[in-house]
């Protein structure tokens, strides 16, 4: 689905500086209509019996097959959370104690990963690592902390199973925000696939699955989700990239945006026109309401800057029939150095190890390989740390596309901001990054473009 856009290209040298370059290393809601009814998420209150504990909050999601109606109306099977695409936003605040019973009605195994929160290690969600999958019928209770505060999101870490919707928000409230606003709202981006998803179709030099458009809460820009404002109102917008093979270039027509969370992380505030946001990736933003009018919050795919998402901020009192305005994409856009982080990580110092790692492949003699150190997962030797390490990985890419590095169980250090998922640039990018050891087991760390991951770019640290 293509849709005319402002958007302009980024050169490959402006990446470069946008993302951690050469130059940059050792630098540490809407829904789709279901056509099916079915359970909605549902959190339950905390047992009556008097508790020492923190509070806590129940709450049911169920992997299911269904229906699902994007754009044209045109319906579409896949599976979901609940019935829903996304799934359901799980919002919860800082400190309870989250409980998540998943009921498996899906033909096949699954598990749920929560991306950014440092769970302990057997409720991670990765299949084969931390638990055993979920059986077909078979239900399983994840149970964790809700803490640190931050935009995070889940999804399933089975096989391709992000790209058929199983993905949602998870949402963990301050208790005191560093930043004042109005209205919190999430805006979900996801890359619709309508066919079951095929490890070759996201394979190779530069290719991407056939995508039938780009969606933000589950709708397309025809049919777009729109955020209500006053004048004058301050709105925190939460960007969470839950796509599986795309990389955003997000802008607001006739607004800055000042961003105030990095992958759920509070930082000092800082002004921009744009930012890129790959998969796995968030940014929360806070919207100044004090240009009236109809305006398209748009997020151009960066590997074919005409195919968009967009929603639309509208003013009250503004023409419903207006066609948004557009952003130009012309002014500051955000740097990893622009961040910092308003608690940092204790990295400072020599680490007691470090690991140098290349990324590599889709190339013509191996184009459905990905390896890091040229060792594609899981036929590829664990990383070995020991608990309270100060480790550094420092990472160059050599290959002609961006890598989305994550790390689970962690944040880690990139200069001065904290966060779990990093863009490594193209064509010999580098980015270094610092982490402690501080929870000791078997962490995934994965490039999170679904396909690369799949045909081999991941590792295992083991923390012992």
């Amino acid at each position: 689905m293509r849709n005319a856009s402002n958007h302009r290209a980024i050169p490959r040298r402006r990446l470069l500086q946008l993302t951690g370059s050469a130059g940059l290393t050792g630098l540490a809601g809407c829904l789709g209509v279901i056509n099916r009814s079915s359970t909605d998420d549902k959190s339950t209150p905390a047992d009556s019996a008097p508790s020492t504990g923190p509070p806590e909050t129940s709450k049911r999601l169920t992997p299911e097959t269904g229906s699902v109606t994007v754009g044209s109306g045109e319906s579409y099977d896949s599976w979901f959370y609940n019935g829903q695409y996304p799934g359901p936003e799980l919002r919860v605040n800082e400190g309870e104690r989250l409980r998540v019973d998943v009921a498996n009605q899906l033909p096949t195994p699954t598990t749920i990963h929560w991306h950014g929160v440092p769970v302990p290690n057997p409720m991670d969600g990765v299949p084969g690592l931390t638990q055993e999958p979920i059986q077909s019928g078979d239900s399983f209770r994840y149970e964790f902390d809700a803490t640190p505060a931050g935009t995070y999101l889940y999804h399933s870490h089975v096989n391709l199973q992000l790209d058929r919707g199983l993905v949602g928000p998870l949402i963990i409230e301050e208790e005191s925000p560093h930043v004042e606003y109005d209205e919190d709202i999430t805006l979900f981006l996801d890359d619709f696939l309508p066919t079951e998803p095929n490890l070759d179709a996201g394979n190779g030099m530069g290719e991407r699955p056939p995508y039938e458009g780009l969606l933000i809460n589950g709708r397309v820009p025809d049919d777009p989700f729109t955020v209500d404002v006053e004048k004058g109102q301050r709105v925190r917008l939460r960007f969470i990239n839950g796509s599986s093979a795309t990389t955003y270039h997000i802008g607001i027509g006739g607004h800055q945006m000042t961003v105030t969370h990095a992958d759920g992380q509070p930082v000092d505030p800082v002004a921009v026109d744009s930012f890129l946001l790959s998969m796995g990736e968030r940014y929360d933003v806070i919207v100044e309401a004090d240009t009236p009018g109809t305006w398209a919050i748009q997020a151009a795919a960066l590997e074919d800057e005409e195919e968009v998402a967009q929603a639309v901020l509208q003013y009250a009192d503004a023409e419903d029939s207006t066609a948004p305005e557009q952003p130009q994409f012309d002014g500051p856009t955000l740097e990893y150095e622009d961040l910092r982080s308003r608690d940092p990580l204790d990295v400072d110092g020599t680490p007691d190890r470090t690991f140098d790692l290349t990324l590599s492949g889709g190339m013509m003699m191996q184009p459905d390989t990905w390896t890091i150190d040229g060792q594609a997962y899981p036929d590829a030797e664990p990383l070995k740390i020991r608990e309270g390490e100060h480790v550094r990985v420092k990472m160059t890419n050599h290959s002609m596309m961006i890598h989305p590095m994550h790390l689970h169980g962690h944040f880690f250090q990139v200069g001065d901001a904290v966060m779990d998922t990093v863009i490594v640039p193209p064509h010999m990018g580098q980015v270094t990054f610092d982490f402690v050891a501080d929870d000791p087991g078997d962490w995934f760390f994965h490039c999170h473009n679904l396909y690369h991951l799949h045909s081999g770019m991941a590792r295992e640290f083991h923390c012992v």
